[in-house]
């Protein structure tokens, strides 16, 4: 995919091994660097080349070995909430992130603690709707690049940790959140931003990576139309809007996916869904409501609109178009096509030209009812009737979770077959006559009920799909919905943990369970693998919690302590014993309030508190059990 001449890449691979043979902290990983990541064995941007793929080609690790596998290293984290970030290796030192964006540098040899950054993000833990937790770092020229929980970004130098430079990319007085991990594309660093459904209007941001001066911004749905639009993208974007969406934010938040096309210079983004979610409320009337649950083109040196594939006109079911994207050539009808490949949350693959936009194809990887499928020729979903739930309740599958969500999947080229965590939960979906906007709290203007029927079985299962063909080829099944991200390697596997706490290998071709290790806590974070002085290790980060963590059916991880794990061919260290968090004795309160008292009580915890401490204030173990 890269135009960079053969000398540059001579060039820039003499320093990759140059480097390698070195401990210092690698200061090298520049444009070009990124531009041939995949040509490295250590893992240096988040899906560990620009496109996305999450497929590494080490093999010491294979289907034939992987039984020898056992924990090379450990390192404990002070936290029991949910870990999601994929770790950087950088020639020897990981970066990786815990919870409220707190930044750890350990060497990769052994998991020594290098050094460690806390941005002090905690005050802004009632803007989370989905657990307080971040995604990952950047690496580019020395300097390590975060996104905090409470709208920074910070460049961070990575031989000390110590702040380079930070700059406030939101209103720090409105309900916005970063968890998503930034990229450096073209010298810039890119970051969204995420709190839809706190009621705010999304957008994306490039800043110079030396600097940190904003360079661009592209706001993904429309303001005041009495202040002007930003661009003649956003104009155009404010026709298919009814009402006075501004001033419900209108969402659309950048909160996760990008990927990036150095031949076509184009960065693509995923947006998500609407504020608040009801479009009866939001944009009373109807319309597409661009750019809401869309895939955006931009030029990355100027954040301008090439083109847009919206995945749901109209969103009312909070069907974000913020999961992984992935980049790759696919042999479609006799012809090789450049693709960008998508499993959103509701319930259909995608495959799109990504020159164009236009649409390939798109099949349903689970059952769902909102629509009966994808219209080719007008790229458009065919709805079931009665599914905006306008005048009655509709029981909608997949749910607000979606069939895929944050959790990455990778792509394996030798085996054509795109490694999905796939998720099955539904919700009965209705109207919300009395919505009253809050300035703190979730506005998403429907009530949410159980979906009629038998719940789907399994719950959660781990999905190969063929993209080509859109057709399943194999599942391995979970005891419960939520569960890790995915790594391929050309040692034909497929890695993944899962809610149970089991960090699993799957041959990658045929499905069969070849390895596990007991972790002690669930595992929703997605595995990288690197090699270091000639031996390959594969990294996870086990932490339960995300919004799979906190629903009263959730596995209990009571409160285990979060760890990264780290595996190699003939190591034989032992897992870290979990340690369950202790609770003091109950004390019995007396209660002398009146019955109307206790029911207006249980109806203000219902509405502001349950999600995360449960729903008879007991929780799951990832938020404190009340």
């Amino acid at each position: 995919m890269s135009r960079v001449s053969l000398a540059s890449r001579t060039f820039v691979l003499i320093l990759i091994l140059s480097a390698c043979s070195s401990d210092q902290t690698a200061t090298e990983v520049s444009d070009e660097t990124l531009l041939l990541a995949g040509e490295r064995s250590d893992w240096i941007t988040h899906g560990r080349t620009y496109a996305e793929d999450r497929f590494s080609p080490l093999t010491e690790i294979n289907d034939q070995t992987v039984s020898r596998l056992g924990l090379a290293w450990s390192f404990v984290l002070d936290t029991r909430r949910g870990l999601e970030a994929t770790p950087l290796v950088v020639n020897s030192t990981m970066y990786f992130t815990g919870v409220f964006s707190v930044v750890y540098a350990v060497d990769a040899r052994n998991g020594e603690l290098l050094w460690k950054w806390d941005p002090e993000a905690r005050a802004a833990s009632w803007r989370s709707c989905c657990d307080a937790v971040n995604r990952g770092v950047a690496f580019y020229q020395g300097k390590v690049y975060v996104g905090t929980f409470d709208g920074r970004l910070a460049a961070l130098d990575a031989a000390t940790g110590e702040p380079v430079w930070q700059v406030q990319t939101t209103d720090a007085t409105k309900p916005y959140t970063i968890t998503g991990a930034p990229r450096v594309v073209k010298g810039k660093v890119i970051i969204g931003n995420g709190g839809a459904e706190f009621g705010v209007r999304g957008y994306v941001s490039a800043y110079d990576a030396e600097k940190g001066e904003l360079v661009w911004r592209f706001y993904t749905v429309p303001g005041d139309p009495a202040e002007g639009f930003e661009s003649p993208a956003i104009e155009s974007a404010a026709e298919t809007w009814n009402g006075e969406w501004w001033k419900l934010g209108g969402g659309g938040t950048v909160w996760d996916s990008m990927a990036f096309d150095q031949e076509l210079d184009l960065l693509y983004i995923g947006t998500g869904n609407g504020s608040p979610w009801n479009q009866q409320v939001r944009s009373p009337g109807g319309g597409d409501n661009l750019y809401l649950c869309s895939i955006l083109a931009l030029r990355p040196d100027t954040g301008e609109l090439v083109w847009h594939y919206q995945v749901n006109p109209g969103d009312t079911w909070d069907y974000t178009a913020t999961q992984p994207i992935i980049l790759s050539q696919l042999q479609i009808d006799g012809r090789e096509r450049k693709v960008l490949m998508q499993a959103p949350k509701n319930g259909f693959f995608y495959v799109l030209d990504r020159e164009t936009g236009d649409l390939i194809s798109a099949e349903n990887i689970i059952p769902v009812t909102w629509a009966s499928g994808i219209d080719i020729e007008t790229g458009r979903p065919i709805e079931t009737p009665g599914a905006r739930y306008l005048d009655e309740p509709f029981s909608v599958y997949p749910g607000p979770e979606g069939a895929h969500n944050w959790q990455p999947m990778s792509y394996h080229p030798e085996t054509g077959l795109v490694y999905i965590p796939v998720q099955q939960r539904g919700l009965s979906y209705s109207h919300d006559e009395d919505f009253q906007p809050r300035a703190k709290g979730s506005n998403s203007g429907i009530k949410g009920g159980t979906p009629e029927g038998p719940p789907p079985d399994p719950p959660g299962f781990l999905l190969a799909w063929d993209p080509v063909h859109q057709t399943e080829r194999w599942r391995a099944p979970h005891s419960y919905w939520s569960n890790g991200g995915t790594l391929a390697s050309a040692g034909n596997l497929v890695f993944q943990g899962n809610s149970e706490g089991y960090f699993v290998a799957y041959r990658a071709d045929s499905g069969e369970k070849l390895w596990q290790s007991e972790i002690g806590v669930g595992i929703i974070a997605a595995p990288i693998t690197y090699q270091l002085d000639g031996r390959q290790y594969v990294s996870v980060l086990a932490g339960w919690g995300g919004i799979g963590g906190f629903v009263s059916e959730a596995p209990d991880s009571q409160g285990v302590t979060g760890r990264l794990l780290t595996y190699a061919l003939d190591a034989s260290e032992p897992i870290p014993a979990p340690v369950p968090r202790s609770y003091p004795p109950l004390t019995a309160i007396p209660i002398d309030a009146q019955p109307e008292t206790i029911e207006a009580g249980a109806k203000l915890y219902g509405s502001n508190c349950a999600w995360c401490h449960g729903p008879q204030a007991s929780s799951r173990g990832a938020i404190t059990d009340l």
